[in-house]
């Protein structure tokens, strides 16, 4: 540790995406300091701080903004404060690492960008999936042309549990707080832009959803620039737990990734075969990539190179949500280009 520079940094959230970061950051990543966390709910904060020794504790998140020794902040706040903080923090000369979506306005996103390329910080989107050892192998098999030509990439995301139907009011809808995940995974292991969406879904699983303005179950068709064509389906309710499924089929071959379980092993006997479920939630399936996409973006920092997930990266995939819903609401397919 003594070899290279300490990175200290503050984490704007204390609820559970904050948490992670927090942890992963004071205790898995070498050479990085938790200097401060802030929450509007400053007890929140306080018990985050004594559990991690991290020597500050705000309410007032300005108080980050203005510690010259801190190196770069983790926004973990709200969607609706990520754009105001990735300004502030690249003014302050902060490096930002911000979660999805940056925000659900394309002009506070490209203020967002402009801000961060003007101070010339380095900054990073949370998608953690990137990360995830699993998919990472599908992306490299078809950046080194194994699989051929593209020809079809299928998505499956279905979560274990709906959310309340109070968070669903403020979470931008299906499109823009879970199948987000999706468009950024669907440019990622196609290594092409989306040019055409369209979508169907439904309330299939709470009518509670449905009453808040959304829905529960879809299934979205896209169009590549390459040539290829994908699927997503989405349902915020399997029984079995956190379905994660992937699959990439080309002129080579195909390449497909199954779900993570506790273990391994296969029983059989004469009345049937049996595994394990699935793991539950993305805090058991996915808490490796959370590490590995925090500990690129350290490293961006300390060596003073590109991050692997742009801002740029955080605009594409809130383009296609909105395309999406605009499918969605008008029957039809939607292109890219009537959105931006």
């Amino acid at each position: 540790m003594s070899a290279q520079k300490v990175i200290k940094v503050g984490v704007i959230g204390a609820g559970r995406i904050g948490k992670i970061h927090a942890e992963n950051l004071a205790t898995r990543i070498p050479g990085v300091v938790v200097e401060a966390i802030a929450d509007v709910n400053l007890s929140a904060a306080q018990e985050l701080a004594e559990k991690l020794h991290i020597p500050h504790a705000y309410a007032d998140y300005r108080k980050i903004m203005e510690d010259n020794s801190i190196n770069a902040v983790a926004i973990c706040s709200s969607t609706s404060t990520h754009a105001e903080l990735m300004i502030e923090a690249a003014a302050a000369g902060k490096h930002v690492f911000c979660e999805k979506p940056v925000d659900h306005s394309l002009e506070k996103i490209d203020k967002a960008i402009e801000a961060v390329k003007k101070a010339g910080v380095k900054s990073q989107i949370g998608f953690n999936r990137r990360f995830d050892p699993n998919f990472k192998k599908v992306r490299e098999l078809v950046k080194e042309g194994k699989i051929g030509d593209l020809h079809i990439l299928r998505i499956t995301s279905r979560d274990p549990a709906p959310p309340p139907a109070e968070y669903v009011k403020g979470s931008g809808g299906m499109f823009l707080d879970m199948t987000i995940h999706d468009f950024d995974m669907a440019r990622y292991l196609s290594g092409s832009e989306v040019v055409e969406v369209y979508a169907a879904g439904g309330v299939m699983v709470d009518p509670a959803i449905g009453e808040a303005g959304d829905i529960d179950t879809a299934v979205i068709t896209l169009k590549f620039a390459n040539g290829a064509i994908g699927t997503i389906d989405n349902s915020r309710k399997a029984a079995y737990g956190y379905d994660q499924r992937v699959e990439v089929f080309g002129s080579g071959g195909m390449a497909a990734v199954s779900n993570n379980t506790a273990n391994n092993s296969v029983y059989s006997n004469a009345e049937g075969v049996y595994s394990e479920k699935p793991l539950y939630f993305f805090l058991e399936r996915y808490m490796e990539s959370f590490t590995a996409e925090m500990r690129d973006f350290i490293t961006a920092i300390r060596e003073d190179s590109p991050t692997p997930v742009s801002v740029e990266d955080g605009l594409k995939p809130v383009i296609i949500a909105m395309a999406a819903k605009k499918s969605l609401e008008e029957n039809r397919p939607v292109k890219l280009a009537e959105i931006r």
